[in-house]
């Protein structure tokens, strides 16, 4: 199936229909795998929709394009097209450092005496072992076992907790979870907007702005610290597999410019470019992108998530009972979904921007579509496009090719699919290796 276009290339909307061969019997709302293409409207700002702190300060740096990312308006584009696009916000990342507008990863603060006892009991893994000043990458699950959120989960005090959410509402289930447990914890969004300093000239970058002590920051861990006179905290972590930071700064409302401006100030003798949160380099890293390759009817087991399952822990948390059973079936080679995420490499034409539908895939012996394309990009490392997708189960195993179902711009003969291939994951290597490298590297499938 490609975009239904007449001989003026205008798209015959009424002739697209859901791709029924791909088999999504297990999900109760199916991913829509019609390929209506760059469908020309507008994003409406309005006050329904909420602008961040740092919402003016993207403006006057040059964001040209936008989504909705947790209700809020999210930067998407700095570099124009015509200058070269996402592909030179690429390069700035992969050789010398970039400013990303975050703000959008609201923070859902956890507060009080029994914190830790609720926290534990909303993510997958054990919250026990979080020490204060440290931070972890977590899941939540709901009581079927699917993934509502995958955040970066901030330990800031030994009674409190930062959600640094994905791009799904998290607090309101938080305070209903807590309606039936009735812990002793304040649960609220509060007024702090991070932004990310990524690429391989962060560390220096973050020295000029916080000293030397910036270097002893471990993966994941936190320090406190200022911004012209403004109280942040910071933490080694990031949307790439890039060495960066992000920095967590307080009443933001407030103080957004001081922040933005110190670190632009300290950003130009290492070419600091202030871009969008490069997918590219994500996709090449692994990392996952909520709503795009997993949602709330996504069971970990399905998306490269089960080493965040862990087999020891003993306290009661939402979805374990039906991830134990997942896990069991999945071993017993009787997985309860039909489609697994895989990397996949394929042919066309340098993809360089952001894909407007889930592309179709089909076996390399056969014509009907079985799969989608979730996330695809060109690395100009691997010289290849690359891409994260859905599979069905007995497809997964490295080595099985493919045919990708490219949109006209990429298509190397227009309507007729290229040949791809299913690969290892993370494309190629990061930085900090992401906690499930780590625990394969150990021999083992599931961190405590």
């Amino acid at each position: 199936m490609t975009t239904d276009t007449g001989d003026n290339g205008v798209v015959r909307y009424s002739g697209l229909r859901q791709c029924a061969s791909v088999d999504q019997s297990d999900r109760k709302v199916p991913i829509n795998l019609r390929q209506s293409g760059p469908t020309p409207v507008g994003l409406l700002i309005s006050t329904r929709v909420r602008k961040s702190p740092y919402w003016h300060l993207s403006m006057e740096a040059g964001c040209w394009r936008a989504t909705v990312y947790n209700r809020v308006y999210h930067p998407r584009g700095y570099v124009r097209p015509e200058d070269g696009g996402a592909m030179a916000e690429y390069d700035a990342l992969v050789n010398h450092v970039t400013l990303w507008n975050v703000a959008v990863e609201r923070q859902i603060q956890v507060k009080g005496p029994d914190a830790e006892k609720f926290v534990n009991h909303v993510i997958t893994r054990d919250a026990t072992r979080i020490a204060p000043m440290r931070g972890k990458y977590v899941i939540l699950c709901n009581e079927d076992g699917g993934v509502l959120n995958d955040p970066v989960l901030l330990r800031v005090a030994d009674d409190e907790f930062w959600f640094s959410l994905a791009d799904s509402d998290i607090e309101m289930w938080l305070r209903g979870v807590n309606l039936g447990l009735h812990c002793n914890v304040g649960i609220a969004e509060i007024d702090v907007a991070p932004v990310q300093i990524q690429g391989p000239k962060s560390e220096a970058l973050m020295v000029d702005l916080f000293g030397e002590r910036v270097r002893d920051i471990p993966y994941y861990g936190l320090m406190e610290g200022q911004v012209n006179g403004r109280d942040v905290i910071v933490s080694q972590t990031g949307f790439t597999g890039e060495k960066g930071y992000e920095i967590y700064l307080g009443d933001a409302t407030l103080y957004a410019e001081d922040l933005w401006y110190g670190v632009l100030e300290a950003g130009e003798r290492h070419q600091l470019l202030v871009t969008a949160p490069a997918h590219h380099r994500r996709i090449a890293a692994g990392i996952l992108s909520w709503g795009q390759d997993l949602d709330q009817e996504t069971l970990p087991f399905q998306c490269n998530l089960g080493y965040q399952v862990p087999r020891r822990k003993q306290a009661d948390y939402v979805g374990k009972r039906a991830l134990e059973a997942a896990r069991r079936a999945v071993e017993a080679s009787a997985p309860p979904f039909r489609n697994v995420l895989v990397g996949i490499v394929f042919g066309g034409r340098p993809v360089t921007d952001y894909a407007n539908d889930f592309w179709l895939i089909s076996s390399s012996a056969g014509d009907d579509h079985v799969g989608y394309v979730t996330s695809p990009w060109f690395s100009p490392e691997l010289e290849t496009n690359i891409a994260l997708a859905y599979v069905p189960w007995e497809m997964r195993d490295v080595g099985t090719g493919l045919r990708v179902h490219l949109p006209p711009e990429y298509a190397e003969r227009p309507g007729e699919p290229v040949d791809g291939e299913i690969v290892e994951v993370p494309f190629r290597p990061s930085v900090n290796p992401n906690i499930r490298e780590v625990a394969r590297s150990r021999g083992r499938d599931s961190v405590d």
